[in-house]
């Protein structure tokens, strides 16, 4: 049986274990919900043995903003098909232009996670750079429910994202097409402002949309704030074309409709 080694079994790391094990891939992982500590070199290495593929959902670390995995265990991944979930927080703002993924990046506020996208690069990994990311218990319904959901005053804004679904279904693609290393986009075919999403969300709930407001106003945390400080559409027409990957969800909307 086939074996996939996760480095950090955290939420979209699951549903693409799951979706491996579906298709007869034995799965060995680190991570909160996996059955390895990070830290235990001697199991983390045992956990590697016989795995011909290894996938890495770990972020940068926050105070050296180096890759934990590479830092630790980079000596023992030569000779294995390597895949990272970065962001496609890497290229930065782009005042709503479209990147691909031969636009430059470091230029954002991640430039750090950039540095580790690189560096996966570097090693020969497919990176799968990932937009807004929603899905089962993390979605604008759970926003809308808890009253924690915004609509901001700032309307040439747009966002790319993805169905967590679509985005095991493109990993499952690259290993299953022996896809080339490189730089892969996953995200959906409609980039949209996150206020069109909380308004179909309320309209599907039967709820009143949220008051606009500016950002200051809506008292966001300086994460959220900077989320707000990028605007960029993302092209996914590289991996339709090298892998052969149609997202199940293409917008927004039927990303929606099936959470519901």
């Amino acid at each position: 049986m086939a074996k996939l080694f996760i480095f950090g079994l955290g939420y979209t790391a699951k549903r693409i274990a799951a979706a491996a094990e579906r298709a007869g891939w034995h799965i060995a992982a680190t991570g909160s919900d996996g059955d390895i500590d990070f830290g235990d070199r001697a199991a983390v290495r045992e956990g590697l043995e016989g795995a011909s593929h290894v996938l890495s959902s770990v972020p940068p670390d926050r105070e050296s903003g180096h890759d934990p995995v590479l830092e630790s265990y980079g000596d023992v991944l030569d000779g294995r098909w390597l895949g990272y979930l970065s962001s496609t927080g890497v290229y930065g703002d782009t005042q709503g232009a479209w990147v691909d993924e031969s636009a430059p990046t470091g230029s954002g506020r991640r430039s750090v996670r950039a540095e580790c996208d690189a560096a996966w690069l570097d090693r020969g990994a497919r990176v799968f750079r990932l937009p807004g990311i929603y899905g089962p218990g993390r979605s604008a319904f759970e926003r809308v429910r808890s009253g924690k959901a915004h609509r901001i005053d700032l309307p040439r804004q747009v966002f790319s994202r993805v169905h967590v679904d679509d985005i095991a279904s493109g990993v499952l693609a690259a290993i299953r097409r022996e896809a080339p290393a490189g730089a892969y986009n996953l995200s959906d075919d409609l980039p949209t402002s996150q206020n069109t999403v909380i308004e179909f969300a309320c309209q599907l709930l039967g709820q009143e949309p949220p008051p606009l407001q500016t950002l200051d106003e809506a008292g966001l945390s300086p994460m959220a704030r900077g989320f707000y400080a990028e605007n960029r559409r993302v092209a996914n027409g590289k991996v339709k074309r090298v892998l052969g990957w149609q997202p199940d969800y293409p917008t927004y909307r039927e990303g929606l409709l099936a959470l519901l």
